[in-house]
């Protein structure tokens, strides 16, 4: 059947931006026939952000975007342009900034006014078709603004110079205009400084529910991972506890699929019942990392089980046949959030049978339901005092459990599906990568190796233009977009990880090229830090520098972390030098507020702590660094080779026998080389700090 209306959307390739294609709007992608359209009309430009698993973004559009006289209006009186947040983030934390500084909140659908030189000088998130929710109407927003521009123009250019100040300004909040590296006294990270950034996270700590403050509340996995490793390090008990709580309370949670595995994106309550139910790539590549961290810390069997149920449903349901990993899967099917996971309890009845009873006990299912009237399966029970209440064996209520959930995804699966993003973004792909590492290292797993290998070869072959990375979305066989800092920065780090399982050294070798690409070409020289985009990309009114570590870690964090790692591989002082610097910058508020700056603050952690650079060499290195790698140590540098390789200072003078030797460097000193991973241990508990 043929659309009634189609716009300037109909060409792009992003699943947000052609859910908008056929909207009475005359929606036009970022770009220069828009920018150049707004010049020539005179007319001022409304930039209007999402994603496609957004749920209020869906809503906005089926109440305004759809609405043929709410479009005649737009498109008489503004240049649309339609940005999916995560082929321009770029875009977005641009735009995000200023409708902070505007309403002091935001959030998406991102909905902001620009001058025709795309300065943001008015904007919001949602707004209703009618005034509700003390919120003007939509239709109210789009006549005030127009009259605005016809009658304050010189007011609204002000006020759009002096937005975009500050969104500058805010990429300068630790810049600190000194070229000239810091000495040593300036660069020491203390045990000290660990103490107070962990007081101040279990400050903020649900000891009931799990996570960090209330709703809604976020994964937050970078804390978790910060607590572990401190708990680890310190055998500081509320830390370890804190981190278990949150993991634990998220899988037993409505957040998390019981039935296919994944994480989504964030809970609407305390309680991690109600979530938005989109699943993103992010979120779970993150997840499936601190759970490697925490199998390796405790070698609980839950967090195994996790992890692979966790990788395992988007090696199933979200990989592309060549290779890469979708972006994400909607909230909404049928027009409905959360349609597709929600259940009725009659409905569970009818499917399972005599085991509904007890099914029914254990993930919370009401007849009324315990959500919107219908139900979220979740697990508030303890399952030993749970087995023992209803006279079962824990190893037969699990059987029961696991069959069950079988049977009710085969009948979920029936369902209308909800959309699948299937753009694939770089970033987002690095971190999965990483997180395939981690596991594989944590767990032993071969397959995993194998998946982290194919996806580097993936990334490498579709993202690369004349033997470079270069860009940071692909779908349909077209990558496009310049690739940002985030890309590189993960990537870079996905290198590392994957060096370590492998034993080739090409991957530090990539490593290395990139970063030198890094440093050429998104350096802020003043101050160290790196900016979110390419020097020669000229489409933005700013190049921002970003340093929290919020849904996503910021890369600068993570090319501190790469900094750091690949200064001692490559003998590269100023790079270490460098990576200081910034941290130390930095410190002081990641201090203060380490929820917000939990990868620096790890880092921090780990300098405090030490490095310890472990080099396994020899012809049997293989085994020994299976076994190593199942051994939490997030503080180590480690090389394994057969042989002696050309540009790994580490590998100087290294002994390359039948039997494998391990050698053990820290605090600037080497210590005898030893041939057993159980004797690598005996050293590492001898004091460091």
């Amino acid at each position: 059947m043929a659309k009634q209306f189609s716009n300037q959307l109909i060409n792009e390739s992003s699943p947000y931006l052609l859910q908008h294609a056929h909207n009475p709007v005359q929606w036009y992608p970022w770009g220069e026939e828009a920018l150049n359209k707004a010049k020539e009309l005179d007319l001022p430009i409304l930039v209007s952000i999402g994603y496609s698993a957004c749920h209020w973004c869906h809503v906005m559009e089926r109440e305004s975007f759809e609405d043929e006289a709410v479009a005649v209006y737009m498109n008489e009186h503004f240049i649309n342009i339609k940005i999916d947040r995560e082929e321009r983030p770029d875009l977005d934390h641009i735009y995000m900034d200023a409708v902070q500084a505007i309403a002091g909140n935001g959030g998406w659908p991102l909905n902001v006014f620009l001058t025709t030189d795309a300065k943001p000088f008015y904007g919001g998130t949602y707004f209703p078709p009618q005034k509700a929710y003390n919120r003007p109407s939509w239709k109210d927003v789009l006549m005030n603004i127009n009259a605005a521009w016809k009658d304050r123009r010189d007011e609204l250019i002000q006020q759009a110079e002096n937005l975009t100040d500050h969104i500058s300004l805010a990429g300068n909040l630790f810049n600190k205009k000194d070229n000239d590296h810091p000495d040593a006294s300036e660069t020491g990270f203390t045990v000290e400084q660990c103490h107070t950034i962990t007081e101040n996270i279990l400050k903020t700590a649900d000891t009931i529910h799990g996570g960090f403050g209330s709703a809604p509340k976020f994964p937050q996995t970078f804390t978790i991972q910060f607590l572990l490793a401190y708990g680890y390090f310190f055998d500081h008990k509320k830390a370890l506890e804190q981190a278990e709580l949150s993991i634990q309370k998220m899988l037993n949670g409505g957040i998390y699929d019981h039935l296919a595995g994944g994480l989504a994106r964030y809970s609407t309550d305390s309680q991690w019942l109600a979530p938005h139910f989109e699943k993103m790539l992010y979120d779970n590549a993150l997840l499936a990392s601190v759970l490697a961290d925490a199998y390796q810390v405790t070698h609980n069997e839950i967090y195994e089980k996790a992890i692979r149920r966790t990788i395992g449903y988007f090696i199933k349901e979200m990989k592309q046949e060549s290779g890469g990993f979708f972006a994400a899967l909607d909230a909404d099917s049928e027009g409905e959030e959360g349609k597709f996971y929600v259940w009725d309890k009659k409905e569970i009845d009818m499917i399972l049978g005599e085991d509904s009873t007890l099914y029914c006990k254990w993930f919370g299912v009401l007849e009324t339901g315990n959500w919107e009237g219908k139900n979220i399966l979740h697990v508030s029970l303890d399952e030993a005092l749970f087995a023992k209440e209803n006279d079962i064996s824990s190893t037969a209520l699990k059987s029961l459990i696991i069959n069950c959930n079988e049977k009710l995804l085969k009948e979920r699966n029936k369902r209308p599906r909800p959309l699948t993003d299937d753009k694939i973004l770089l970033g987002w792909n690095a971190l999965f990568l990483t997180a395939l590492c981690k596991a594989a290292a944590a767990l032993g797993d071969e397959n995993y190796k194998k998946e982290a290998i194919s996806l580097f070869e993936f990334i490498m072959n579709n993202f690369s233009a004349e033997g470079m990375i270069c860009f940071h979305t692909y779908k349909n066989g077209k990558a496009k977009h310049p690739a940002f800092l985030d890309d590189y920065a993960y990537l870079i780090q996905a290198c590392i990880y994957l060096q370590e399982i492998t034993a080739d050294q090409q991957y530090l070798v990539e490593a290395q090229r990139l970063t030198r690409y890094v440093i050429d070409n998104f350096s802020n020289k003043e101050t160290g830090f790196f900016y979110y985009t390419h020097q020669k990309q000229l489409d933005i009114i700013t190049r921002k520098l970003e340093f929290y570590d919020g849904a996503i870690p910021s890369g600068n964090s993570i090319m501190a972390e790469n900094l750091f790692y690949l200064a001692l591989i490559f003998e590269e002082k100023n790079w270490q030098l460098r990576a200081q610097k910034i941290t130390h910058s930095l410190a002081e508020t990641v201090v203060k507020y380490p929820t917000s700056f939990a990868v620096w603050a790890l880092s921090i952690l780990k300098q405090a702590i030490g490095i310890n650079e472990i080099i396994i060499a020899g012809k049997n290195a293989a085994q020994s660094s299976k076994e190593l790698l199942r051994f939490y140590l997030p503080n180590k540098v480690f090389l394994s080779a057969h042989t002696e390789t050309a540009g790994f200072p580490l590998l100087n003078g290294k002994n390359f026998h039948e039997t494998s030797l391990i050698y053990l460097c820290r605090n600037y000193q080497c210590l005898e080389p030893v041939k057993t991973v159980n004797e690598l241990k005996l050293l590492l508990k001898k004091p460091i700090y």
